[in-house]
């Protein structure tokens, strides 16, 4: 039973190292140590299996690690009948055509927003949305939307996580969700990056529940608190027509 539990232990710590990367593409035998709490011998230890098993490549120069190649070749056998990051990336580009700003798709992950899904506008000046980014549920047009149209059980847990910012009143943050959901959509103006604003809107499958946030996310030199709001009832729209190509 202990060789058992013993081999649970080191499976959560390699598959906590792989985590790392979601944060950064290059990282360091230390800065993997600390991120995840863990002594460097045992860390070197775990990578140096992965390195074998080709799941990370080791930079002999630089002595800093990235994913390998049998990550590419785990993730080209996901199965994508019901992947929203697939079936919604063509509304997705239609969208941004239209609007000629980046485009996001948001899963809630716990208490997190993950982004899975991203049209980079074809702007010289935009706002860059890498693929696999984690970012808090308190702040941001998005994460509003994935709180907002949750169920109610969810809500409270949240707000009475242990763990929520003190910078955040938690009864603005409550009358900030009930008017999203009497608008239908949210809006974010330098709330969590500077420079940056964003309008998300719900996306819900056909069985009517929450599948997604979808956001149109640009500088504030472009969109403005009037420019997000022209663009409110056009994100629901298109999150709408989005929510029939979902089972």
């Amino acid at each position: 039973m202990e060789d058992r539990k013993l081999t649970v232990r080191a499976v959560e710590r390699a598959l906590d190292i792989l985590m790392c990367f979601t944060q950064s593409e290059e990282l360091g035998l230390t800065e993997i140590a600390a991120a995840i709490s863990l002594h460097k011998s045992t860390v070197h230890r775990l990578l140096t299996t992965l390195e074998e098993r080709g799941f990370v490549i080791r930079d002999k120069a630089t002595e800093k690690y990235r994913l390998g190649m049998k990550i590419w070749e785990l993730s080209a056998h996901l199965t994508h009948n019901d992947d929203p990051a697939v079936l919604l990336l063509p509304g997705m580009e239609k969208l941004r055509d239209a609007v000629g700003e980046t485009v996001s798709l948001y899963l809630r992950d716990g208490s997190d927003r993950l982004r899975i899904q991203a049209v980079q506008s074809n702007q010289a000046i935009r706002r860059v949305a890498p693929v696999g980014a984690r970012l808090p549920l308190y702040v941001g047009a998005s994460s509003k939307v994935l709180v907002a149209f949750e169920e109610e059980v969810f809500t409270q847990s949240l707000l009475n996580a242990p763990d929520w910012p003190v910078t955040v009143d938690r009864q603005q943050y409550r009358a900030q969700l009930e008017q999203i959901r009497k608008q239908g959509y949210a809006t974010s103006y330098e709330e969590r990056e500077p420079g940056a604003s964003a309008v998300a809107a719900p996306i819900f499958g056909r069985s009517g529940q929450l599948a997604a946030a979808l956001s149109v996310s640009g500088p504030v030199s472009r969109l403005n608190p009037e420019k997000l709001e022209e663009l409110g009832p056009i994100l629901v729209e298109a999150a709408r027509e989005m929510g029939y190509m979902l089972p």
